[in-house]
């Protein structure tokens, strides 16, 4: 007689064993129709998992994150069963849920083409509308080979034939088809309402390159039709936009083969580019940091001793001179340890902080180079705070409300913190480690700030907290950290004297705010499809003449804008004034100034914003006090 414990901790009792479907009927119909799984004792399970023993359940509906990864767990076998049943030939190898869907790779002796994806998700539909049951069954591991193989499955007779002989295989058949799978699934069918087929790319089988290409499809699945929407929304507008696509249109910069991962910076992309960096440079400097500079090309001795030489083998770039070995630097760290180890420090000189815009590179694969969100030769906004034990929770204190005004300055607001705890990988004592996470916790507790535990997910030399900015569209970014290490000023002979006049190792504050500039710029694109604001915009304002006869007073208006520090252009061109605005509107210029007879004789200027507003008549005096200010506060 089972004793059911659920949610609000309520007990059900049953006079037998029953299964997780029987338990949300006898509650009530509604969570019946509506129950997609369970969890018993944490444990995720099918709706039709039989309970024999005390337990605590959770019903899992669409209403709980758990059942979405259902959803697609199961769309994806929809997809194969379709495949199978519209090209008999085809054979099926692996299909996993991935962020916002799932993937099914196929073996066939043609490419899939756009018009077999319309085929197949019209077949995934009429397998809904039929409800199949979804049944579960357990065979040993030599039973599932030979099960597979008589199917003419190959791929998945090997994919079990290297499983342990031990190991009993859960199958999932629906209908007139069966696969390997451990599950959960939905009930039936008919539960998938929400999804739709993407794309068509290649796959090795199991990765490997000398292996046989694949056809992979991709698809994605959500609780309801206006999730699905919502999201096919957010796709188009990101195609909208892709930072790659606003940089050609607005000039901003360009990448070619003959440097790949490394950017090409035009005039308009490097005044943002500019931009950012004295931001974050002023910034610095009112936080009690010292920018330095160190070397691009450093001996491999000083790696090896650091640890990284091992950490990122082939990733880094190397050179060799005069029987020497150097690396390119993939990292600032160990070279700000080398400034701060000049000179005898006290406990009195600590913290010190000490920042750079570091130029580091890294061999990246090819096939993972995008734009500039993930590049070869990136820049950071580095900086490393050298302090006592005693210091961190202040110093994380600090760092995190510079990073929160930063953000916000930026238009993000909306953070996502995570804090990482000991590995099981580490050095340093337990006793340190423990400090070390305390002060992360109490900094953030402190702060009133929301965050999420990772346990285990630090670093082999201390925990650290993630920083992770939500964009306009609700993609996520992890852009700033700060990490606690005792490993490194220790392999570095870093050391300051202490109160009692004896020597100790200082704790090495690793930090950064944006991450890449290259990449939070390619952020920045997308969040603000290319329309900046105006402190950000690579021009400012754009001055328009209707006719020849103003062209004296608009070149006037010009210097005098220039004189100002506002990044202005001018276009005199013999155009209609409708052609000129169009044109300048496109480029997302945030503000056009008008000169017409009105505006000659009246010796002022009539404001349009991007959008097309007409904002008024501004004497020159009146406009500039107007632009400096919204470039001041940011808006």
């Amino acid at each position: 007689m089972p004793i059911i414990t659920l949610p609000d901790g309520s007990n059900r009792q049953y006079p037998h064993a029953v299964t997780v479907l029987e338990i949300a009927q006898s509650i009530g119909s509604g969570l019946a129709k509506a129950t997609l799984a369970g969890k018993v004792n944490q444990q995720l399970v099918d709706a039709s998992f039989l309970i024999e023993n005390d337990a605590s359940l959770e019903i899992i509906t669409a209403k709980n994150p758990e059942g979405l990864e259902v959803i697609r767990h199961s769309t994806a076998h929809l997809l194969a069963q379709a495949v199978k049943q519209l090209f008999p030939s085809a054979q099926v190898t692996i299909g996993p849920v991935i962020e916002n869907g799932f993937f099914y790779d196929f073996a066939y002796e043609r490419p899939f083409t756009p018009d077999d994806l319309v085929a197949i998700e019209k077949q995934m539909e009429a397998l809904v509308a039929q409800d199949i049951a979804i049944k579960r069954s357990v065979l040993s591991r030599d039973e599932a080979v030979n099960f597979f193989k008589n199917l003419g499955e190959s791929y998945k007779a090997e994919i079990i034939a290297s499983i342990p002989a031990e190991q009993a295989l859960s199958l999932y058949n629906q209908g007139d088809f069966t696969d390997l799978c451990r599950g959960p699934h939905v009930p039936s069918t008919g539960k998938l309402k929400a999804f739709k087929l993407m794309k068509i790319a290649g796959a090795y089988w199991r990765g490997n390159s000398d292996n046989e290409m694949l056809q992979r499809i991709y698809g994605t699945a959500w609780m309801d039709k206006k999730e699905l929407a919502d999201y096919l929304h957010r796709l188009e507008e990101a195609e909208k936009r892709d930072h790659r696509k606003i940089g050609k249109t607005l000039n901003l910069f360009h990448a070619q083969e003959e440097a790949p991962g490394m950017v090409f910076w035009h005039e308009k992309g490097w005044i943002i580019y500019q931009e950012v960096e004295q931001y974050i440079r002023n910034k610095l400097k009112l936080n009690g940091y010292g920018e330095v500079k160190t070397p691009q090309v450093v001996d491999r001795v000083l790696w090896e001793k650091s640890g990284h030489w091992d950490k990122f083998g082939d990733m880094i770039f190397t050179t060799h001179s005069e029987h020497r070995d150097y690396a390119i630097k993939p990292m600032n760290c160990p070279c700000h340890v080398q400034i701060y180890n000049q000179g005898l420090k006290s406990y009195k000189d600590l913290p010190v902080r000490i920042a750079e815009f570091g130029s580091c590179h890294r061999n990246e694969p090819s096939g993972t180079l995008h734009g500039l969100m993930r590049v070869r030769n990136f820049v950071q906004d580095d900086a490393h705070i050298f302090c006592t034990e005693n210091q961190i929770q202040d110093e994380v204190a600090k760092f995190i409300d510079l990073l929160f005004e930063v953000y916000k300055d930026f238009g993000f607001t909306e953070v996502i913190i995570k804090l990482s705890t000991r590995p099981e990988n580490r050095v340093g004592d337990d006793s340190v480690w423990d400090k070390a996470e305390n002060a992360l916790e109490l900094a953030l507790n402190t702060k009133g700030l929301a965050w999420d535990l990772q346990p285990g997910e630090g670093a082999f030399y201390g925990p650290k907290i993630e920083f992770s900015l939500k964009d306009c569209l609700g993609r996520v970014w992890q852009c700033g950290t700060i990490q606690v290490d005792f490993s490194m000023p220790a392999r570095l002979e870093a050391s300051y004297i202490a109160e009692d006049s004896s020597r100790h190792v200082p704790v090495m504050l690793h930090r950064a705010i944006l991450g890449s500039l290259e990449r939070f710029i390619g952020i920045l694109i997308e969040q603000h499809a290319g329309l900046f604001p105006l402190w950000l915009s690579p021009v400012q304002v754009v001055l328009l003449n209707i006719a020849s006869r103003h062209d004296e007073y608009a070149n006037q208006v010009y210097a005098q804008l220039q004189k100002q520090g506002l990044r202005v252009k001018i276009d005199l061109r013999n155009e209609k004034i409708g052609f000129k605005i169009r044109e300048h509107s496109m480029q997302r210029i945030p503000y056009l100034l008008i000169i017409g007879d009105k505006e000659l004789e009246n010796q002022t200027l009539t404001l349009r914003s991007q959008k097309g507003d007409d904002l008024g008549s501004f004497s020159i005096t009146e406009l500039v006090e107007r632009l400096k200010q919204q470039i001041e506060s940011k808006a």
